[in-house]
């Protein structure tokens, strides 16, 4: 369904540091990387990929308010690490890992914020192994 997903950022180095820890877990690395931005993805597929940029208005990087980004952990411990990594790199704590019964009977996730404010999250929908 989707292409890609694009944030703002104000610092380009910074944001590589904070996604490169915090998408580790999932199996997300830099794909590549420009003067205005960087982007994260499976190595094997093209698509969906995430873009963190600089504006390129050069107007400041803003975060949206009701607006957040999700990404699927393929276990329970990633989720953890995920969060656990991105607080590490200047992420701050939005809900810590845990059940989230309210939207499924498996639903387990961990929500934070990058550098720049932008609301992420990590789920993993599979029952406890």
């Amino acid at each position: 369904m989707f292409s890609h997903i694009m944030l703002g950022t104000t610092d380009v180095d910074r944001a590589e540091a904070f996604y490169t820890a915090a998408l580790a877990p999932l199996g997300l690395v830099p794909l590549h990387r420009h003067s205005q931005g960087i982007r994260f993805g499976r190595e094997e597929d093209d698509l969906p990929f995430l873009s963190v940029v600089i504006p390129f208005d050069d107007a400041p990087a803003t975060s949206g308010n009701g607006s957040m980004v999700a990404f699927v952990a393929e276990s329970r411990s990633a989720v953890h690490a995920a969060h656990e990594n991105a607080l590490a790199h200047g992420g701050t704590c939005e809900g810590p890992p845990g059940p989230r019964p309210d939207y499924g009977d498996h639903y387990y996730g961990a929500y934070f914020r990058d550098p720049d404010g932008n609301k992420l999250h990590v789920v993993c929908r599979k029952a406890e192994a």
